[in-house]
């Protein structure tokens, strides 16, 4: 794999971190802003609602701008959020930085997901996306754990200095190991929204904004889950989050030759496992070895579904694929605000801590029915879905052109 998926995994971590490390620290913002924790919930759909405006918006401005001039502006305005929320006087301003912090998400991810890729040869393109999205995946290994850890011990404020650290650290890797990338003066911001008005590429934003809701409406209060119904202390916390990691990256790790090989197979396979996983977890949760091993199953098939979701809304809008793939992340943070709020109303009821875990069910069933109908309505003869995703192949081979491909050949 290419040195420069490198820097967007770097990329990636910081921007997992920041946007997962939220979920552990809610009790002690609550606690140290004189808040409710479901009230400072709406702190994880800030960041959300600033990834679903971000996305379209700022891929929108940059549809002309460099690649790589592209991500580098955005890791800035990253950088910048996170140190807006670390000095926030106050809830509000701190909603305000979580909202900054988001706009470059969706962005970064549709940019860096076209770059990734166009970085290696057709058959392993999944798994070009999916190395990227590694760095979310180790963030919540690592990066949340540990920021949630120094949060608890040194203030939440102190948690996203550091995160503003990475995005520098980022900012230093992206200008180092992404080469250059110039924008086909072919797509324009017309093209790439008219791709993403066609119905199959909307169908799967819409498969993401439910299937992935059902992940977040039991993330968003795994902290609280913990110590209300597993019983575990509040230094637990980090390591239950970890746990949750440690999924994701098995998912992200299985989603990359599975999504090559059959997307809408895998798709379907994961919504429906995630589906049953929550509502196993409802029972599970009141058994701690259970609990601890139901986490882990719901990171790994949760995140399983991001994969074959980025990889076919592009193949559906292959010809201009940047505004969709950014309009992905915008889908996957609607999921995470609504399911955020929907695990929150749950709680807010009075239906208790274990009652996310069955709204997170419904909308994970409901995503599946939505991807199953998109895959009905899907005509038959079109092109194979595993492969040739993006108008370009590797770098530097021309847009349409399609070489054949040795086995020995490398990426």
């Amino acid at each position: 794999m290419p040195v420069a998926l490198l820097a967007l995994a770097i990329s990636a971590f910081g921007i997992g971190t920041t946007e997962f490390v939220m979920m552990g620290l809610l009790p002690n913002v609550a606690d140290d802003l004189g808040t409710t924790v479901p009230t400072a919930g709406h702190l994880v759909s800030a960041y959300a609602l600033g990834v679903v405006v971000g996305a379209p918006l700022l891929t929108a401005l940059g549809s002309r701008v460099p690649r790589k001039r592209m991500l580098l502006l955005l890791m800035v305005l990253f950088t910048v959020g996170n140190l807006a929320s670390a000095l926030a006087p106050g809830y509000g301003w701190l909603l305000a930085g979580r909202v900054l912090a988001g706009l470059p998400h969706g962005a970064f991810f549709g940019v860096g997901a076209v770059v990734a890729a166009r970085l290696v040869r057709p058959d392993r393109q999944a798994r070009a996306v999916a190395t990227m999205f590694l760095g979310l995946t180790v963030a919540n290994i690592l990066g949340v754990p540990a920021a949630t850890l120094l949060g608890q011990h040194l203030g939440w404020r102190a948690t996203f200095l550091v995160v503003a650290v990475i995005g520098l650290a980022s900012l230093a890797a992206l200008a180092r190991m992404v080469p250059e990338i110039p924008v086909d003066e072919r797509q324009g911001l017309g093209r790439e929204v008219r791709a993403l008005g066609r119905p199959q590429v909307l169908l799967g934003l819409l498969t993401a904004v439910f299937g992935f809701a059902g992940v977040f409406a039991v993330y968003s209060y795994l902290a609280s889950m913990t110590t209300e119904v597993m019983g575990f202390g509040e230094s637990t916390v980090t390591v239950v989050l970890a746990l949750f990691g440690l999924g994701m990256t098995g998912g992200a790790l299985a989603a990359g030759p599975l999504t090559d090989r059959a997307p809408r197979p895998t798709l379907y396979g994961s919504l429906a496992v995630l589906a049953v996983t929550l509502v196993a977890f409802r029972f599970t949760i009141h058994v701690p070895w259970l609990a601890l091993v139901t986490v882990v199953l719901l990171g790994a098939v949760g995140f399983m579904t991001t994969t074959p979701l980025q990889m076919l809304v592009m193949e559906k809008a292959k010809d201009a694929p940047t505004l969709a793939s950014a309009s992905n992340h915008s889908a996957f943070n609607l999921a995470n605000a609504g399911g955020a709020w929907a695990g929150g109303a749950a709680v807010a009821a009075g239906w208790g801590w274990t009652s996310p875990a069955l709204v997170g069910a419904g909308l994970a069933a409901a995503g599946l029915a939505i991807a199953v109908v998109a895959g009905l309505l899907d005509r038959p003869g079109r092109r194979a879905e595993a492969s040739h995703v993006v108008a370009r192949g590797p770098l530097g081979q021309d847009p349409g052109v399609r070489k054949p491909v040795s086995p020995a050949s490398g990426s």
